[in-house]
């Protein structure tokens, strides 16, 4: 199966309708050893066919529109924290504790970007916030008893492995032996009416509401590229937990943003759930249910909403419970002892897990809307960074040969002013006949708006 093929049934689309999919080849969009053009390809083309697929059935069309999927365009998006301008300031990147460390017997990497990470990490290694201090650290310890001691203490660090020894971990075999997209009916609520749409562009989730419980970059990719396609997305976060604001600018387009206690504001959170038609959530596993919001809670206060779940690492396996990112996700799989350099482990040509899967859960929840159109039931989708890790290092096959060369990312790149200033930033990649080609508002400040539908 082609890597597109892989994605749509993963998604349980229909294939026939992978012919309405065309590709523009461009020799020298994400550059890497490992296949990461096809798998961002494929992502973007599966989101954007699901897209196409419930336009097609809310307008009453009779036939699905047209995807284009431009590898200049998904290589231009898959690294937009690269390309995101503010006021002409590029963002900073990742924190000085964040990096390759040399141990005893390899390597590990950490993850520090978060001040309360920062200090998890400071607290389990005891030194002071001192790169010298760090490395004197983790050169004297095993990097298994880093990944061990870092994880206990809530910090996060993960030891370099290789695919074979991915493969023979528990959490290794735990994702392996799950499909790439979970999809589940959670009750018998009656088949959704979603009301027509009519005028141009074509917004296939236009008048939808999806509560956006997510953070980082995949979760918050998956919701600005539902918010493009017409959803009013509500970001809600905790105000007692600190958020990047140049990760907030990249991935915040086209949603509002609100700040909402959880665990003592309940009643504002049940009144936007009472109306709410997709909940997308990033926490780790677990996190949530322990406030009452998991899956099946959900679904039996709101009869017929569509959950989306995103995790590093999977709702199962004896890492079910760690905290992950992209970068981490990567050395615990293999990636990154297979992009690896001669001075040190590498990294992929973008963090391709996190954009990849952000898509790819776009595309589970366009497509659980379309289900549900049919056949009503609620639904429930679960994807996790190390699942499309597996799904990348198993190999994927190669695409259409290169048409074009990709000379760097002008085209796909535009500017416009926000709260936050003047925006450069690339557009999405995200492609249908008669559809949007950018999000309706920009991003604003973090928190600013109220716990509200508009």
């Amino acid at each position: 199966m082609t890597e597109i093929e892989v994605a749509w049934s993963a998604l349980g689309g229909d294939p026939a309708l992978l012919s309405r999919v065309s590709t523009v080849a461009r020799e020298g969009a994400l550059v890497g050893r490992l296949p990461v053009r096809e798998l961002a390809r494929a992502c973007v083309g599966a989101c954007a066919l699901a897209a196409a697929e419930l336009g097609a059935r809310r307008a009453g069309l009779g036939q699905v529109p047209e995807v284009r999927v431009d590898d200049g365009a998904v290589a231009t998006a898959f690294v937009s924290e690269r390309h995101l301008l503010i006021d002409g300031r590029a963002p900073v990147g990742f924190a000085p504790l964040s990096r390759f460390w040399r141990t005893a017997d390899g390597w590990v990497r950490t993850h520090a970007n978060y001040p309360h990470h920062r200090a998890r990490l400071l607290g389990a290694l005891r030194v002071p916030e001192d790169v010298a201090a760090v490395e004197s650290a983790l050169a004297a310890r095993s990097a298994r008893e880093v990944e061990e001691t870092v994880c206990a203490a809530g910090g996060l660090a993960v030891a370099l492995r290789t695919p074979a020894e991915w493969s023979a971990h528990p959490q290794g075999r735990a994702v392996a032996a799950r499909p790439l997209v979970e999809r589940e009916r959670s009750d018998t609520a009656r088949a959704r009416v979603l009301p027509p749409l009519a005028g141009s562009p074509l917004l296939p989730a236009a008048g939808l509401r999806v509560l956006d419980l997510t953070r980082v970059t995949a979760g918050p990719v998956a919701t600005r590229t539902l918010a493009l396609l017409g959803a009013d997305v509500l970001r809600v976060d905790p105000p007692q937990l600190p958020e990047l604001p140049d990760q907030h600018a990249d991935t915040g387009f086209g949603k509002r943003s609100t700040t909402l206690d959880l665990r003592a504001d309940r009643r504002g959170f049940e009144e936007l759930l009472s109306s709410a038609d997709v909940v997308v959530t990033g926490y780790r596993p677990g996190t949530l249910d322990a406030l009452g919001l998991s899956p099946d809670a959900l679904v039996e206060r709101r009869p017929g909403l569509v959950v989306a779940q995103l995790s590093a690492w999977g709702a199962y396996g004896p890492w079910a419970g760690r905290r992950g990112f992209d970068s981490l996700v990567q050395v615990a799989t293999g990636i990154a002892a297979l992009e690896r350099s001669v001075e040190q482990p590498g990294a992929l040509p973008a963090q391709a897990l996190d954009h990849g899967t952000g898509y790819l859960l776009a595309a589970a929840v366009l497509r659980a809307l379309t289900e549900q159109s049919h056949e009503g039931y609620g639904r429930v989708v679960r994807l996790a960074l190390a699942r499309t890790a597996a799904w990348l290092t198993a190999g994927i096959e190669q695409g259409p040969a290169d048409d074009l060369p990709y000379d760097g990312p002008g085209p796909w790149l535009t500017e416009r002013d926000s709260d936050l200033g003047r925006l450069r930033y690339a557009r999405s990649p995200v492609s249908l006949e008669g559809g949007p080609t950018d999000w309706r508002r920009a991003p604003g400040v973090l928190g600013a708006d109220p716990a509200r539908w508009e």
